[in-house]
């Protein structure tokens, strides 16, 4: 490798100038690993240190300035979100998850895990290399919480289960908010905060509990919900919109439900249907820029 100075990404925040021999140091002690995001002089953008040729086994690298700035004045494009979700790995982070909810004490690790994983095969216009570096242990009680609440919501009396409703409401906003809260782009944390407030998200979710009786209106329910939750992120340049409508969730949900029935179909039909759910967010333009 030549001389000539990198830039990293750590916790998403950027890091350096280092040289060289720095880097190889840092490499050494697991510092950086394949998955950091690394920039240097002669290069397009930030990419992950694993895709870099030669740098992670020593050979010859790239070509030697600072780094792209990570800009949020330019103008944004407007578009579709999309993702590209494996299979089986898909199926084995939401199992993992699934076992996490009964085990409880693990649930903060394998909900975290599940969280890397779809976030960074998240594909959104004018945002690269999406990544989620919130941290189990930073809300450790609310995943506890929720994993608790999966037992108390089992019991006969119906004062504890309307408790155990409220309180789903509730730490379920809690981890929306954190998880908005640690999406970056490019090891940069963007600025996504949600505005949404508790107890209109509680009646949101009451609703769609009740509206359950009608076997399908919840559909519709659930439809609005989702435009309620996207006009309430903000910090963003673009406004996030749900384009999905009731009859299409609802025909979708129930080939989901029945085909999963059979058991085979379900690691198809989960991606599937997890696709097309990511895809019905979009982003688009504001008629007012936040501050």
């Amino acid at each position: 490798m030549s001389n000539r100075s990198w830039y990293y990404a750590e916790q998403g925040q950027q890091q350096g100038p280092i040289s060289e021999d720095e880097l190889r140091d840092l490499i050494a002690r697991s510092v950086v690993t394949a998955e950091t995001l690394l920039w240097s002089d002669g290069m397009a953008g930030w990419e992950k240190a694993g895709r870099i040729p030669g740098l992670m086994s020593g050979g010859p690298s790239i070509a030697p300035g600072g780094p792209p700035a990570f800009d949020r004045s330019a103008p944004a494009p407007a578009g579709a979100v999309s993702i590209k979700l494996g299979t089986w790995s898909y199926l084995g982070w939401t199992l993992l998850y699934v076992i996490g909810q009964f085990l409880i004490v693990i649930t903060p690790w394998t909900a975290v895990y599940l969280y890397r994983y779809v976030v960074e095969r998240i594909s959104v216009p004018g945002r690269p290399n999406l990544s989620f570096i919130g941290q189990p242990l930073e809300i450790w009680y609310v995943f506890v919480g929720m994993g608790v609440l999966t037992y108390v919501g089992m019991s006969d009396q119906p004062i504890i289960k309307l408790a155990a409703v409220i309180a789903q409401a509730f730490l379920g906003w809690m981890v929306m908010r954190w998880v908005l809260s640690r999406i970056a782009s490019n090891g940069e944390p963007l600025p996504i905060h949600f505005e949404g407030s508790p107890v209109v998200y509680f009646a949101w979710y009451l609703a769609l509990i009740v509206s359950v009786v009608t076997i399908v209106g919840w559909a519709w329910v659930a439809a609005a919900w989702m435009r309620w939750i996207c006009r309430n992120i903000q910090g963003t340049r673009r406004e996030v919109v749900f384009n999905g409508t009731g009859l299409q969730v609802l025909w979708r949900t129930l080939v989901f439900v029945l085909g999963s029935s059979v058991i085979i179909p379900i690691p198809w039909l989960l991606r599937w249907y997890s696709a097309w759910y990511i895809s019905q967010f979009a982003l688009v333009p504001r008629t007012t820029q936040p501050t």
